[in-house]
């Protein structure tokens, strides 16, 4: 590919330095016999070949969506990575609680992942149907609305079974069914 400029994206705060990145596509290029150009860059790379600056890009993605809200897509993936917290055995009680808070709170994002938090209104009269569709954590929060016939029911759903449990909701005769997603989650 002789003349194809790469840029290249070293995420500002990671732990990849420019000189790890240029050595990875340095070997790529050798291995792959590819005539370019490397041209390292900061800030957002994903705008490059859009405006024309590159033919390609090299960008450290995590669920690839900058990659696609500017019309690009992934062509290969050189190496996948993950984060690890590492912790010495003999650490001391302090330093051990403020582990502990962290992993606690590790726990709180990670539980809220593909979680969505539902709001509805409903019927009392279908709401012993509605609760026995709900999975919730234990129990759905019923709420009392100022029409004596209707409750406001809260739940938490996952978002793998969402559409699913909101067509019975609906059937079932909820209404104004609002829907957020949930930051952390204590359980």
């Amino acid at each position: 590919m002789p003349g194809k400029i790469l840029n290249v994206k070293a995420g500002v705060g990671t732990a990849v330095k420019k000189g790890d990145v240029i050595l990875i596509l340095e070997a790529m290029k050798m291995e792959n016999n590819i005539n370019a150009d490397i041209h390292v860059i900061t800030g957002s790379v994903e705008i490059s070949p859009g405006i024309g600056l590159a033919d390609g890009i090299f960008d450290i993605v995590s669920s690839g969506s900058t990659l696609v809200s500017n019309n690009l897509a992934e062509v290969e993936v050189v190496m996948k990575s993950e984060a690890l917290l590492i912790g010495n055995w003999k650490m001391d009680d302090e330093k051990h609680q403020i582990l502990n808070e962290m992993l606690f709170r590790f726990e709180a994002v990670r539980s809220a992942q593909d979680k969505k938090y539902v709001m509805m209104n409903a019927p009392k009269a279908k709401v012993e149907e509605i609760t026995q569709v709900l999975p919730g954590i234990k129990s759905p929060t019923i709420i009392p609305l100022a029409d004596e016939e209707w409750c406001s029911i809260h739940t938490v759903l996952d978002e793998k079974r969402f559409w699913e449990i909101i067509g019975k909701l609906k059937e079932l005769g909820a209404q104004g069914i609002l829907v957020t997603p949930i930051e952390k989650m204590i359980l």
